[in-house]
């Protein structure tokens, strides 16, 4: 098969290094890629215009498409590649909205009653001020639209909550945010592939959003991952039932049939898991995490997908656990400095793997070209061997000032250490 990874990532360089695992891929392209996945892929060149990346991949003959970034899906990719009978992994523009406007998909959980934070939308900031008031703090302000995981403000004080407040509301015309309720207890994020009608689970992973140690400083995109989460017993079947099935069932109801992965970053309140954000796409660095424990062919369980006959996958996973560290540059989340030298090990160390990000391809050596620069996966039998490979991978690279958070995976490992030997409900081998 000639297969076509958008994106140009850590996620899609993971992507492409298990799609290009597939005994069924004759040749694979990334649009526009990095310098990672051109180890893997024929880069192309591409700006974003979905309707020309739909005519080349016809005029290429590409028989299967996985998109990584929500920004094409949100604009409607899925629909220009479906339009000219071309198969691809990824939700419709309709079902992407899940995402694109935190709003709508505040409006489908009340409507399929899923579980969530108490909320309020608004679009006039001094209706939200005024609502702020009867509040108080803590209190979580959300832009609606795509913000790259960093439009969300958790804020401690109702003076922060309104500078979110009104620094979204004063941007772009026809600004939206989402003001709700302060939920705690622990953040987890379950990823799962669907054609529509049939929900297939990934193992729980958690991400690590804040920028520094012990969850303080801004929010990123995400700091790092660990994965297996391990979920209490009967907790995945729970998020399956109340969370995943009303969410495909309910879409599939009002005419929009969801192939893709959902994402459901959530927190497990004492009142059960709960959805803070859904996502229409692989987690980052989520997605580096997971792909690597993954033994079934990614390429074949995209395909079931979209092909509606995902009733037939049973996945298989490798019996480790995988730890993902990520390097940004200096300055970011707000101003990330481009064109640092960045080095990687000639040999990775055991057991660990490089996936590219921010970076190009200089005159000497790679350069630094974002923010989050490359995520350092390490591979163990149990979390603390995979942290220890990762953390071995990251005092491989050279990239001096690199930013990176120390402590990935530390409220796992200390709660596990605490209580040994209780039975999760992973995803079955």
């Amino acid at each position: 098969m000639k297969v076509l990874v958008v994106g140009s990532g850590g996620r899609e360089h993971a992507m492409c290094w298990k799609v290009a695992q597939s005994p069924q891929v004759t040749q694979l392209f990334a649009a526009p890629g990095n310098p990672g996945m051109a180890e893997l892929a024929e880069c192309i060149p591409w700006d974003g215009n979905v309707s020309q990346l739909a005519e080349w991949a016809d005029r290429e003959g590409i028989e299967l498409t996985l998109v990584g970034p929500e920004a094409p899906l949100v604009e409607g990719i899925a629909d220009a590649f479906e339009a000219r009978g071309l198969k691809i992994f990824g939700p419709v523009q309709k079902a992407a909205m899940i995402e694109g406007s935190k709003a709508f998909a505040k409006d489908l959980m009340a409507r399929f009653g899923i579980p969530t934070a108490r909320h309020k939308t608004f679009s006039d900031v001094l209706d939200a001020l005024s609502y702020l008031e009867t509040t108080g703090a803590p209190i979580v302000v959300k832009d609606s639209g795509l913000a790259a995981g960093k439009g969300v403000t958790v804020a401690t004080s109702l003076h922060q909550a309104k500078q979110a407040a009104a620094n979204i509301l004063s941007g772009p015309e026809r600004a939206e945010i989402v003001i709700e309720e302060y939920l705690s207890g622990p953040e987890v994020t379950v990823l799962a592939v669907t054609d529509g009608i049939t929900i297939v689970p990934l193992l729980p992973s958690q991400d690590h959003k804040r920028l520094l140690e012990g969850d303080t400083g801004p929010m990123t995109g995400g700091m790092g991952a660990i994965c297996p989460y391990p979920l209490p017993p009967g907790v995945l079947t729970e998020i399956v039932e109340r969370i995943l099935k009303p969410l495909v069932e309910g879409l599939r109801a009002e005419g929009i049939v969801y192939r893709g992965v959902i994402y459901a970053g959530l927190m497990l309140t004492d009142e059960g898991p709960k959805v803070l954000e859904f996502n229409a796409r692989f987690g980052d660095p989520e997605c580096q995490a997971i792909l690597p424990l993954l033994k079934t062919d990614l390429l074949e369980l995209a395909l079931a997908a979209v092909e509606g006959r995902l009733h037939e996958q049973r996945l298989e996973w490798h019996p480790l656990a995988s730890a993902c560290v990520v390097m940004a540059a200096p300055g970011y989340p707000d101003d990330p400095h481009k064109g640092l030298p960045l080095s990687l090990p000639p040999a990775p160390p055991e057991r660990v793997l490089y996936f590219q990000a921010g970076t190009r391809r200089g005159p000497e050596g790679l350069l630094t070209h974002g923010g989050r620069v490359l995520s350092v996966v390490g591979l163990g039998e149990d979390l603390p061997g995979a942290l220890e490979r990762a953390y071995a991978g990251v005092a491989a690279v050279r990239f001096e000032h690199a930013l990176y958070r120390r402590d990935i995976g530390r409220k796992v490992s200390l709660a596990k250490a605490a209580s040994r030997g209780g039975e999760t409900d992973q995803p079955k081998a």
